[in-house]
Protein backbone atom coordinates (compact mmCIF):
# COMPACT_ATOMS: atom_id res chain seq x y z
CA UNK A 1 0.00 0.00 0.00
CA UNK A 2 1.58 3.84 -1.19
CA UNK A 3 1.70 6.38 1.56
CA UNK A 4 -0.66 8.57 -0.51
CA UNK A 5 -3.47 5.73 -0.05
CA UNK A 6 -2.60 5.00 3.55
CA UNK A 7 -3.93 8.61 4.28
CA UNK A 8 -6.94 8.42 1.45
CA UNK A 9 -9.10 8.95 4.29
CA UNK A 10 -11.46 11.70 6.05
CA UNK A 11 -10.09 10.83 9.29
CA UNK A 12 -7.25 13.15 8.72
CA UNK A 13 -7.14 15.39 11.56
CA UNK A 14 -4.08 17.92 11.00
CA UNK A 15 -2.30 19.43 8.20
CA UNK A 16 0.75 20.83 7.70
CA UNK A 17 1.21 24.78 6.20
CA UNK A 18 4.92 24.76 4.62
CA UNK A 19 4.28 28.52 3.48
CA UNK A 20 6.40 29.78 5.76
CA UNK A 21 9.24 27.91 4.95
CA UNK A 22 11.06 30.28 3.03
CA UNK A 23 10.99 33.43 5.68
CA UNK A 24 12.09 30.95 8.79
CA UNK A 25 15.81 32.17 8.28
CA UNK A 26 14.63 35.45 9.18
CA UNK A 27 11.83 34.79 10.90
CA UNK A 28 12.49 37.72 13.57
CA UNK A 29 12.20 40.42 11.32
CA UNK A 30 9.26 39.50 9.36
CA UNK A 31 7.68 38.92 12.71
CA UNK A 32 8.04 43.28 13.30
CA UNK A 33 7.55 43.57 9.96
CA UNK A 34 3.99 41.85 10.15
CA UNK A 35 3.60 42.96 13.55
CA UNK A 36 3.46 46.57 12.29
CA UNK A 37 1.23 45.84 9.27
CA UNK A 38 -1.09 44.78 11.60
CA UNK A 39 -0.54 46.78 14.27
CA UNK A 40 -1.37 49.79 11.41
CA UNK A 41 -4.24 47.76 9.92
CA UNK A 42 -5.67 47.80 13.48
CA UNK A 43 -6.02 50.95 14.53
CA UNK A 44 -6.19 52.60 11.01
CA UNK A 45 -9.33 50.76 10.23
CA UNK A 46 -10.60 51.18 13.83
CA UNK A 47 -9.63 54.95 13.68
CA UNK A 48 -11.75 54.95 10.38
CA UNK A 49 -15.11 52.79 11.69
CA UNK A 50 -14.75 54.95 14.32
CA UNK A 51 -15.08 58.39 12.90
CA UNK A 52 -18.19 57.22 10.45
CA UNK A 53 -20.07 55.89 13.52
CA UNK A 54 -19.64 58.95 15.72
CA UNK A 55 -20.19 61.99 13.21
CA UNK A 56 -23.82 62.58 12.17
CA UNK A 57 -22.55 64.15 8.92
CA UNK A 58 -21.23 60.85 7.88
CA UNK A 59 -24.05 58.91 8.71
CA UNK A 60 -25.12 58.43 4.60
CA UNK A 61 -25.19 55.16 2.97
CA UNK A 62 -22.19 55.31 0.58
CA UNK A 63 -20.36 55.77 4.32
CA UNK A 64 -22.31 52.75 5.70
CA UNK A 65 -20.64 50.86 2.86
CA UNK A 66 -17.44 52.17 3.59
CA UNK A 67 -17.30 51.18 7.08
CA UNK A 68 -18.55 47.28 5.99
CA UNK A 69 -15.85 47.04 4.18
CA UNK A 70 -13.54 47.99 6.71
CA UNK A 71 -14.57 46.18 9.02
CA UNK A 72 -14.51 42.89 7.03
CA UNK A 73 -10.48 44.08 6.42
CA UNK A 74 -10.48 43.87 10.30
CA UNK A 75 -12.20 40.79 10.43
CA UNK A 76 -9.59 39.32 7.42
CA UNK A 77 -6.48 40.60 9.62
CA UNK A 78 -7.42 38.90 12.69
CA UNK A 79 -7.77 35.31 10.82
CA UNK A 80 -4.56 36.11 9.39
CA UNK A 81 -2.05 38.18 11.46
CA UNK A 82 -2.10 36.99 14.56
CA UNK A 83 -1.45 33.36 13.99
CA UNK A 84 0.93 33.89 11.25
CA UNK A 85 2.85 36.20 13.81
CA UNK A 86 2.81 33.25 16.41
CA UNK A 87 4.02 31.17 13.49
CA UNK A 88 6.62 33.37 13.29
CA UNK A 89 7.63 33.61 16.79
CA UNK A 90 7.95 30.16 17.10
CA UNK A 91 10.66 30.24 14.26
CA UNK A 92 9.11 27.13 12.59
CA UNK A 93 9.43 26.17 9.15
CA UNK A 94 6.35 24.32 8.84
CA UNK A 95 3.25 24.91 10.77
CA UNK A 96 0.78 21.56 12.11
CA UNK A 97 -3.04 23.06 11.68
CA UNK A 98 -5.90 21.03 12.39
CA UNK A 99 -8.22 20.35 9.56
CA UNK A 100 -10.86 21.84 11.28
CA UNK A 101 -9.51 25.16 12.18
CA UNK A 102 -8.09 25.33 8.54
CA UNK A 103 -11.65 24.60 6.91
CA UNK A 104 -12.95 27.49 9.34
CA UNK A 105 -10.28 29.57 8.19
CA UNK A 106 -11.08 29.29 4.75
CA UNK A 107 -14.29 29.72 5.14
CA UNK A 108 -14.26 32.85 6.83
CA UNK A 109 -11.77 34.10 4.52
CA UNK A 110 -13.47 33.70 1.57
CA UNK A 111 -16.71 34.72 2.40
CA UNK A 112 -15.46 37.93 3.15
CA UNK A 113 -13.57 38.52 0.34
CA UNK A 114 -16.95 37.75 -1.62
CA UNK A 115 -18.92 39.48 0.54
CA UNK A 116 -16.08 42.98 -0.02
CA UNK A 117 -16.36 42.72 -3.37
CA UNK A 118 -20.46 42.71 -3.07
CA UNK A 119 -20.09 45.48 -0.97
CA UNK A 120 -18.09 47.27 -3.69
CA UNK A 121 -20.91 46.53 -6.18
CA UNK A 122 -23.10 48.11 -3.41
CA UNK A 123 -21.17 50.87 -3.62
CA UNK A 124 -21.49 51.20 -7.40
CA UNK A 125 -25.03 51.42 -7.27
CA UNK A 126 -24.89 53.84 -4.80
CA UNK A 127 -22.64 56.19 -6.18
CA UNK A 128 -24.60 55.11 -9.66
CA UNK A 129 -27.87 56.25 -8.04
CA UNK A 130 -26.85 59.42 -6.46
CA UNK A 131 -24.94 60.80 -10.05
CA UNK A 132 -27.49 59.22 -12.60
CA UNK A 133 -30.46 59.60 -10.73
CA UNK A 134 -29.88 62.14 -8.35
CA UNK A 135 -33.76 62.47 -8.25
CA UNK A 136 -34.77 59.15 -7.04
CA UNK A 137 -32.16 59.10 -5.19
CA UNK A 138 -33.52 59.29 -1.72
CA UNK A 139 -36.13 57.10 -1.94
CA UNK A 140 -34.12 53.66 -3.82
CA UNK A 141 -31.12 54.14 -1.25
CA UNK A 142 -33.34 54.03 1.58
CA UNK A 143 -32.28 52.49 5.33
CA UNK A 144 -34.59 49.83 4.73
CA UNK A 145 -32.84 49.27 1.49
CA UNK A 146 -29.37 50.16 2.55
CA UNK A 147 -29.91 47.45 5.67
CA UNK A 148 -31.09 44.95 3.25
CA UNK A 149 -28.47 45.61 0.89
CA UNK A 150 -25.31 44.88 3.66
CA UNK A 151 -27.63 41.97 4.72
CA UNK A 152 -27.52 40.18 1.19
CA UNK A 153 -23.36 41.06 0.95
CA UNK A 154 -22.89 38.95 4.30
CA UNK A 155 -25.15 36.51 3.94
CA UNK A 156 -24.86 35.36 0.21
CA UNK A 157 -21.12 34.63 0.34
CA UNK A 158 -21.41 33.04 3.34
CA UNK A 159 -23.86 30.90 2.69
CA UNK A 160 -22.30 29.76 -1.19
CA UNK A 161 -19.03 29.71 0.60
CA UNK A 162 -20.06 27.66 3.70
CA UNK A 163 -21.65 25.31 0.47
CA UNK A 164 -18.30 24.60 -0.84
CA UNK A 165 -16.31 23.91 3.03
CA UNK A 166 -18.95 21.52 3.35
CA UNK A 167 -18.15 19.59 -0.33
CA UNK A 168 -14.78 19.87 0.70
CA UNK A 169 -14.70 18.64 4.04
CA UNK A 170 -16.16 15.64 2.79
CA UNK A 171 -13.26 14.82 0.49
CA UNK A 172 -10.49 12.11 1.12
CA UNK A 173 -7.17 13.78 1.42
CA UNK A 174 -3.95 11.86 -0.25
CA UNK A 175 -1.87 14.90 0.79
CA UNK A 176 -1.16 16.73 4.44
CA UNK A 177 1.16 19.70 2.86
CA UNK A 178 -0.33 23.67 2.12
CA UNK A 179 2.14 25.82 0.08
CA UNK A 180 0.52 28.51 1.86
CA UNK A 181 0.47 30.95 5.25
CA UNK A 182 -3.00 30.07 5.66
CA UNK A 183 -5.43 27.71 4.75
CA UNK A 184 -7.99 28.21 1.65
CA UNK A 185 -10.50 25.86 -0.28
CA UNK A 186 -9.09 25.51 -3.17
CA UNK A 187 -5.76 24.43 -2.02
CA UNK A 188 -7.48 22.27 0.60
CA UNK A 189 -9.04 20.14 -2.39
CA UNK A 190 -5.76 20.03 -4.25
CA UNK A 191 -4.62 17.84 -1.29
CA UNK A 192 -7.89 15.52 -2.31
CA UNK A 193 -7.59 12.24 -4.27
CA UNK A 194 -9.61 13.39 -7.20
CA UNK A 195 -12.43 11.85 -8.71
CA UNK A 196 -16.18 13.16 -9.20
CA UNK A 197 -16.41 14.44 -5.51
CA UNK A 198 -13.00 16.92 -6.00
CA UNK A 199 -14.73 18.01 -9.67
CA UNK A 200 -17.87 18.58 -7.90
CA UNK A 201 -16.57 20.96 -5.22
CA UNK A 202 -14.30 22.60 -8.01
CA UNK A 203 -17.83 23.01 -10.19
CA UNK A 204 -19.31 24.51 -7.16
CA UNK A 205 -16.01 26.71 -6.50
CA UNK A 206 -16.35 28.18 -9.69
CA UNK A 207 -20.40 28.88 -9.52
CA UNK A 208 -19.35 30.97 -6.06
CA UNK A 209 -16.20 32.54 -7.60
CA UNK A 210 -18.62 34.10 -10.51
CA UNK A 211 -21.53 35.15 -8.30
CA UNK A 212 -19.16 36.49 -5.28
CA UNK A 213 -16.41 38.01 -7.62
CA UNK A 214 -17.07 38.61 -11.32
CA UNK A 215 -20.64 39.29 -11.47
CA UNK A 216 -20.08 42.10 -8.72
CA UNK A 217 -16.73 42.86 -10.73
CA UNK A 218 -19.23 43.52 -14.17
CA UNK A 219 -21.32 45.39 -12.70
CA UNK A 220 -18.95 47.38 -11.18
CA UNK A 221 -17.68 48.21 -14.31
CA UNK A 222 -21.06 49.06 -15.39
CA UNK A 223 -21.64 51.11 -13.13
CA UNK A 224 -18.79 53.14 -12.89
CA UNK A 225 -18.88 53.17 -17.32
CA UNK A 226 -22.62 54.89 -17.03
CA UNK A 227 -21.21 57.53 -14.47
CA UNK A 228 -18.21 58.49 -17.00
CA UNK A 229 -20.42 58.52 -19.47
CA UNK A 230 -22.69 61.20 -17.55
CA UNK A 231 -19.81 63.22 -16.86
CA UNK A 232 -18.18 63.78 -19.73
CA UNK A 233 -21.77 64.70 -20.94
CA UNK A 234 -22.04 67.45 -18.28
CA UNK A 235 -20.20 70.27 -16.90
CA UNK A 236 -16.33 70.33 -15.68
CA UNK A 237 -17.84 71.18 -12.27
CA UNK A 238 -20.12 68.58 -12.07
CA UNK A 239 -17.74 66.02 -13.85
CA UNK A 240 -15.32 66.78 -11.30
CA UNK A 241 -16.93 66.63 -8.05
CA UNK A 242 -18.99 63.08 -9.33
CA UNK A 243 -14.86 61.65 -10.20
CA UNK A 244 -14.09 62.87 -7.14
CA UNK A 245 -16.43 60.54 -4.86
CA UNK A 246 -16.19 57.87 -7.03
CA UNK A 247 -12.21 57.65 -7.25
CA UNK A 248 -11.47 56.11 -3.51
CA UNK A 249 -13.62 53.19 -4.54
CA UNK A 250 -12.38 52.40 -7.92
CA UNK A 251 -8.77 52.31 -5.89
CA UNK A 252 -10.26 50.11 -2.99
CA UNK A 253 -12.26 48.01 -6.43
CA UNK A 254 -8.67 48.21 -8.13
CA UNK A 255 -6.36 46.83 -5.01
CA UNK A 256 -9.06 44.06 -4.74
CA UNK A 257 -8.74 43.27 -7.91
CA UNK A 258 -5.10 42.77 -7.71
CA UNK A 259 -5.36 40.56 -4.74
CA UNK A 260 -7.48 38.44 -6.91
CA UNK A 261 -5.16 38.02 -9.86
CA UNK A 262 -2.38 37.20 -7.36
CA UNK A 263 -4.19 34.61 -6.18
CA UNK A 264 -5.23 32.90 -8.85
CA UNK A 265 -1.56 33.32 -9.98
CA UNK A 266 -0.78 31.76 -6.70
CA UNK A 267 -2.80 28.79 -8.12
CA UNK A 268 -0.86 28.33 -10.76
CA UNK A 269 2.74 28.72 -8.82
CA UNK A 270 1.51 26.29 -6.20
CA UNK A 271 0.91 23.73 -9.51
CA UNK A 272 4.63 24.84 -10.17
CA UNK A 273 5.88 24.15 -6.76
CA UNK A 274 7.42 27.10 -6.84
CA UNK A 275 7.45 28.20 -2.71
CA UNK A 276 9.46 31.30 -2.98
CA UNK A 277 6.96 33.07 -5.95
CA UNK A 278 3.98 31.27 -4.26
CA UNK A 279 5.35 33.17 -1.05
CA UNK A 280 5.28 36.43 -2.37
CA UNK A 281 2.01 35.86 -4.32
CA UNK A 282 0.35 34.65 -0.87
CA UNK A 283 1.79 37.84 0.88
CA UNK A 284 0.58 40.37 -1.56
CA UNK A 285 -3.20 39.33 -1.27
CA UNK A 286 -3.01 39.34 2.71
CA UNK A 287 -1.16 42.77 2.67
CA UNK A 288 -2.45 44.68 -0.11
CA UNK A 289 -6.77 45.05 0.76
CA UNK A 290 -5.91 45.08 4.68
CA UNK A 291 -3.47 48.56 3.99
CA UNK A 292 -4.46 50.13 0.91
CA UNK A 293 -8.42 49.82 2.15
CA UNK A 294 -7.59 52.71 5.39
CA UNK A 295 -5.56 54.63 3.43
CA UNK A 296 -7.79 54.94 0.80
CA UNK A 297 -10.30 56.17 2.92
CA UNK A 298 -8.80 58.02 4.81
CA UNK A 299 -7.03 60.35 2.45
CA UNK A 300 -9.10 60.30 -0.35
CA UNK A 301 -12.17 60.95 1.16
CA UNK A 302 -12.60 64.57 2.23
CA UNK A 303 -15.43 63.88 4.65
CA UNK A 304 -13.35 61.42 6.65
CA UNK A 305 -10.00 63.12 6.05
CA UNK A 306 -10.85 66.48 7.47
CA UNK A 307 -12.10 64.19 10.93
CA UNK A 308 -9.53 62.15 11.23
CA UNK A 309 -7.16 65.25 10.73
CA UNK A 310 -9.22 66.78 13.80
CA UNK A 311 -9.00 64.18 15.65
CA UNK A 312 -5.14 63.74 15.73
CA UNK A 313 -4.21 66.99 16.31
CA UNK A 314 -6.53 66.91 19.33
CA UNK A 315 -8.74 69.78 17.71
CA UNK A 316 -12.31 69.81 18.59
CA UNK A 317 -15.28 71.02 16.49
CA UNK A 318 -16.79 73.67 17.53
Amino acid sequence: MTSAELINTTSVTSLTLVGLAPLSNHSLFFFFVFLSVYLFVLSADSLVVYIICSQRSLRRPMFFFVAAVLLNSLAASAMVYPKLLSDLLAGGSSVHVSRFACLCQAFLLYSLGGSSFMLLSAMALDRYLSICRPLRYAALVSPAAVAVLLLLCWLLPAILVGGGVLLASRLPLCSTQLSRLYCDIYSFVSLSCGGGAAQLSEVYGLICTTATVFLPTAFVLFSYGRILAICLQSSRSFSSKALQTCLPHLLVFLSYSISTAFEMLHRQLQARSDPAASLAASVVLVVVPTVLNPVIYGLKMKEVFGHVTRLLTCRTER
